[in-house]
């Protein structure tokens, strides 16, 4: 969600600032800004516009400095505003926050001098109610409608010349999941952060730079400036300045005590962000599955537990179910990997929404593997599953995921990386095909530990993976037929997708996505529940998109699809070659290229993103940057 940036320099930090908040566009937000330390006050510009625009404003009145902070807000408490936007300041009581230039001001604050902290958050601060009456009792005047400023002013009230003490006792008050930097008017060429439930990073300068130090939420925002990162762990907080940076976190007694962290060296693949030939990056991303699909199964030579980690074949020996963690389109691609693992493995198979699974009363059992799926490896909701689930001892966790130095990596005792590679498009594309193939090799490893799968069937399963990624590449072959039917879809305000078995996931996932970027209410059913009520929804407006393949369901969905012809319904059909179902009056047929069997979700749910996407380029609508959305959901 929200992207940090921060930096310690004796350079002009500011247009590496901007650049980290434009390499952190992908993970969305409604409004941005920048505080810098100059000539020996604070100054600070926000826009509710993009980044761009932002730089223009900083550009044209002339902000540089070596110390600075910076922040693109998804907003979750205020309205997307400038006097919402981050940085806060915080003046003092008794200050008039309208007077000051910390208003609704777009552009540069004129009058910020007067600041003497400033900070931003990720995150939510679930006691900002209770602080903030204190704080206004104590004279603090607020300006925005954020929890974020609740922060800012209690760092100014507890600062006693040492902006690092009050950090630290600033951050045992805050109930929630934050992650913050904070610079102080009295003390150049110092920055302090501190995590909580949200991920942040700090970036050690090199080459020429060596000295230089920085925050981020993601390593994204550093690529191209420092590869040498330190990921802070829950409860750290840090004190960035020039060739220093100190990592503190609370023992057992609450004192505040000197910790080492690893230094890791990053690969951010800045280029991953070029566009190339392509209009969007979720087109761009949509054709690059067949090359993550492979890169997924490089070194994939046999089935063997070895391939989730050391110690992976004593807890598949050790466990007698699976509990799959996840949300949105991670959700779905552990639906579908819920068919797989009870009919190839044998194993009860329970898929819970992350966001649900710790607010209700389970029944825990210790022999469960619990398989958390995420792109990021930052979505807090999954990261708080897991370590309930954990709580309720079960302590065997695997997690399949896009970013290997993640929370959700370094939470889980086994994991699988994915490799789709850098994923910019809020809507996930690759990274939902990727999540696929790394199930179905779980999937596979499970049978074959308990006793499921002869050495005939893996071969036969892995000469199906190898091939998949020259399968996808046939059905992306299919475009032009799908931009036509796109055109129809562009005037539509509702739709229904259909589907039966392990593809009734894959229809949720292309409702899901034509939703998200097209902005059409798009809802899917299990094709046998429309007698239960969405037929009452069908008439000759409402296109039924259906998902088709030749297998054991579908002589009873094509039961289905009578009953949609019979009320004039519009139905768009994705076949495969040989499932005899034709072209006719209110009858849209495309041919996928082949029957893929097991493995047949993975082709089906491609046409099904181009459908999503082309309707949205036809409306006009922000296709990779959707409203209201953000990429990596590192809130509740």
């Amino acid at each position: 969600m929200c992207g940090i940036v921060g930096a310690v320099s004796t350079r002009n930090i500011v247009p590496v600032l901007i650049e980290g908040l434009k390499r952190l566009e992908y993970r969305g937000y409604d409004s941005c800004g920048v505080a810098v330390h100059q000539g020996g006050e604070l100054r600070r510009a926000r826009s509710t516009s993009r980044v761009a625009e932002l730089e223009a404003n900083v550009n044209s009145d002339g902000i540089q400095a070596g110390t600075g902070i910076a922040h693109t807000r998804w907003a979750t408490h205020g309205a997307p505003a400038v006097h919402n936007a981050h940085p806060h300041f915080s003046a003092g009581p008794g200050v008039d926050a309208a007077s000051t230039g910390f208003g609704d001001l777009d552009g540069v604050d004129e009058a910020a001098a007067t600041a003497r902290i400033g900070l931003v958050h990720n995150g939510i601060i679930e006691n900002h109610d209770e602080l903030r009456a204190e704080l206004e009792a104590r004279g603090y005047q607020f300006a925005s409608q954020t929890d974020t400023e609740v922060i800012a002013h209690l760092v100014h009230h507890l600062y006693d010349g040492d902006l690092l003490d009050a950090v630290q006792r600033a951050v045992p008050r805050l109930r929630g999941a934050y992650a913050i930097a904070v610079f102080c008017r009295d003390e150049p060429q110092r920055v302090i952060g501190a995590r909580e439930g949200s991920p942040l990073i700090l970036g050690v300068g090199v080459g020429e730079h060596a000295g230089e130090h920085f925050l981020a939420s993601d390593a994204m925002a550093l690529a191209g400036v420092t590869d040498q990162i330190v990921y802070l762990e829950e409860g750290d907080v840090v004190d960035l300045q020039l060739g220093k940076a100190w990592i503190s976190s609370r023992d057992g007694s609450g004192r505040f005590v000197a910790v080492d962290r690893p230094v890791r060296t990053v690969q951010a693949h800045s280029g991953a962000a070029e566009l190339g030939p392509y209009r969007h990056y979720m087109q761009k991303e949509i054709f690059e599955q067949p090359r993550a699909i492979a890169d997924t199964l490089e070194g994939v030579a046999a089935i063997t537990p070895d391939l989730f980690g050391d110690g992976a074949y004593r807890v598949f020996k050790d466990i007698d179910r699976v509990l799959i963690l996840a949300c949105g389109t991670s959700y779905y691609s552990g639906s579908t990997a819920r068919y797989w693992l009870e009919d190839i493995a044998g194993i009860p198979t329970t898929v819970e929404i992350a966001s649900e699974y710790r607010y209700r009363t389970s029944v825990p059992d210790p022999r469960t593997l619990v398989v958390t799926i995420s792109q990021s490896g930052e979505t807090a909701d999954t990261i708080a599953a897991l370590k309930h689930a954990r709580s309720l001892g079960m302590t065997h966790t695997l997690t399949i995921c896009n970013v290997a130095t993640s929370a959700m990596v370094r939470e889980c005792k086994l994991a699988y990386i994915t490799r789709a590679g850098v994923e910019i498009g809020v809507a996930s594309t690759k990274a939902f095909s990727t999540q696929l193939v790394s199930l179905y090799l779980l999937t596979l490893a499970l049978a074959q530990v308990r006793g499921r799968l002869s050495e005939a069937q893996e071969a036969a399963h892995l000469k199906a993976l190898r091939h998949l990624p020259v399968a996808v590449q046939a059905v992306l072959a299919l475009e032009p037929q799908v931009i036509a039917w796109s055109e129809d879809f562009a005037r539509r305000e509702n739709a229904l997708f259909l589907g039966r078995g392990m593809h009734y996931p894959i229809a949720l996932e292309g409702a899901l996505k034509l939703k998200e970027i097209s902005y059409i209410h798009a809802e899917a059913y299990p094709a046998g529940e429309l007698k239960h009520g969405p037929l009452a929804l069908v008439t000759d407006q409402m296109p039924v998109v259906t998902v088709a393949p030749n297998d054991a369901l579908l002589e009873k969905l094509k039961s289905n699809l009578q009953e949609v012809r019979a009320r004039g319904g519009q139905l768009y059909v994705f076949a495969d070659s040989d499932s005899r179902i034709d072209s006719g009056p209110g009858l849209h047929v495309i041919r996928m290229p082949e029957h893929y069997g097991a493995l047949s979700p993975i082709l089906h749910v491609v046409p099904l993103q181009l459908l999503a996407y082309h309707t949205a380029c036809a409306r006009g609508t922000d296709v990779d940057k959707p409203r209201n959305l953000a990429k990596s959901v590192t809130v509740e």
